[in-house]
């Protein structure tokens, strides 16, 4: 016998699927004789962890239990011994006030409103049922309510919704995929405010630039004042190191703006370096550094790579342009050149200082404004962070890019590590193992 192909647009016979199997015999090409029948593997069934033991060690755990104990005896007996009955714990002798206990071939059952459900009292038992309940592949790591009304139709014992709670909370497997949808932790802190130009600067680079320029720079330092919002754009090298970045900074911003208070800037290695740090410890300049893709603290210089082009614009915090702000006048560009038959009206000297005194101190005030709106904003859809050294926690993988398998399977959140030290009140540094 042939077997030849024929495409599906010419032949008009049924598909495989509804054909009938040919018999299994020696005509048969794919003839398979009873002995040499395939093993065929079974994969992705599990099989449950509860037995035919399990009803067993339940009847031999009520000799274990006190409560179960007396239980035993009154409901083995027609006469209630009001002694045994005081003998019982609160909950257990309000069931049993209640009616609600039940014994049959040595189990004793507890009655709801609708059926009787089985007591168990071992913790290895309770275990036992809620890691079927819940950890199974037939339960899925479901919520905690879906986890509840499983076990409600089945087993009772004491204070069973708070053990549900507990274990659905302290699910491991759940607490690493599943999202997270409650308020982020960590409410705003507020960067200390400045008080006049080039006090507080934000410093990072902006690099993957192509080369240009003499000396084929291919990077820039930007640095942008907290009060104006003034940019300075140093190009540069992005191999640059720190003493190459220190040399710059001198030279072409120092001399016109002065030494720095504060510069807050990302945990480059360059700002990190001890060289770095020792330069500023001399100049008395403080360094503060944010957490990598945290924008809240370095958005005032992301937001200032993306308008390169609106450098004089006025900014929505100040309320002002930097130019008013730094020098009292606005610089003139070329579009000014449309109004050049307009009288220009410029301040005396008497009221300049004034002018100036009057723009700052109103910059000041919209930027307390716009602080306080952001943080009520931000804290409301955030909870206090209480961390301490010592501390578990859970770190979220939104950001990792080298994390084996498939990106779409991957948790949401990396298994605890240790909180090493604190750095502020929101952030945390921990201690990363294998």
């Amino acid at each position: 016998m042939t077997i030849s192909q024929k495409y599906g647009n010419i032949h008009k016979n049924a598909d495989g699927l509804s054909r009938l199997l040919l018999p299994n015999n020696i005509n048969n090409p794919a003839y398979v004789t009873k002995e040499a029948s395939p093993q065929i593997p079974i994969e992705g069934i599990s099989i449950t962890d509860l037995n035919t033991t399990f009803f067993e060690e339940v009847r031999n755990s009520y000799t274990q239990d006190k409560n179960c104990s007396i239980l035993f005896q009154l409901l083995t007996k027609e006469c209630k011994d009001s002694s045994l009955i005081h003998a019982l714990e609160d909950i257990w002798k309000k069931s049993y006030n209640e009616g609600r206990f039940h014994l049959l071939d040595g189990i004793i059952y507890h009655r709801t409103k609708h059926t009787c459900l089985m007591t168990v009292v071992e913790r290895s038992l309770i275990n036992l049922v809620l890691k079927e309940c819940h950890e199974s592949p037939f339960s899925g790591h479901l919520s905690e309510d879906r986890t509840r009304e499983k076990i409600k139709t089945c087993v009772w014992w004491p204070m069973w919704q708070k053990d549900v709670s507990e274990h659905c909370k302290a699910c491991d497997r759940c607490q690493k995929a599943n999202k997270s949808t409650g308020k982020r932790l960590g409410n705003m802190i507020i960067i200390q405010e400045p008080r006049r130009p080039w006090g507080i600067v934000h410093m990072d680079w902006v690099t993957g630039l192509p080369p240009g320029g003499d000396r084929s720079y291919n990077s820039f330092l930007v640095i942008v004042d907290r009060f104006s919002k003034t940019p300075i754009f140093l190009p540069c090298h992005k191999d640059d190191t720190a003493m190459d970045t220190a040399i710059l900074i001198w030279n072409k911003v120092v001399s016109w703006t002065g030494i720095f208070t504060n510069i807050i800037s990302e945990r480059d290695p360059r700002f990190t370096s001890a060289l770095w740090k020792n330069l500023h410890q001399l100049f008395g300049t403080k360094l503060s550094f944010s957490t990598a893709y945290h924008t809240q603290t370095d958005g005032l210089f992301e937001r200032m790579i993306q308008t390169l082009e609106d450098m004089t614009s006025i900014n929505a915090s100040t309320n002002q342009t930097p130019a008013i702000l730094e020098k009292g006048w606005n610089p003139k560009l070329p579009q000014h050149s449309l109004r050049k038959n307009l009288v220009e009206i410029n301040p005396t000297a008497a009221s300049f200082k004034g002018m100036l005194d009057k723009a700052r101190n109103n910059s000041v005030r919209c930027m307390e404004d716009s602080f306080e709106y952001a943080k009520d904003k931000w804290d409301k859809s955030h909870s206090t962070a209480d961390f301490k050294v010592g501390y578990l926690v859970l770190v979220s993988t939104t950001n990792f890019n080298n994390i084996k398998g498939c990106q779409k399977l991957k948790d949401s959140f990396a298994a605890p590590f240790f909180i090493k030290d604190l750095n502020g009140e929101t952030a945390v540094g921990v201690e990363l193992s294998e």
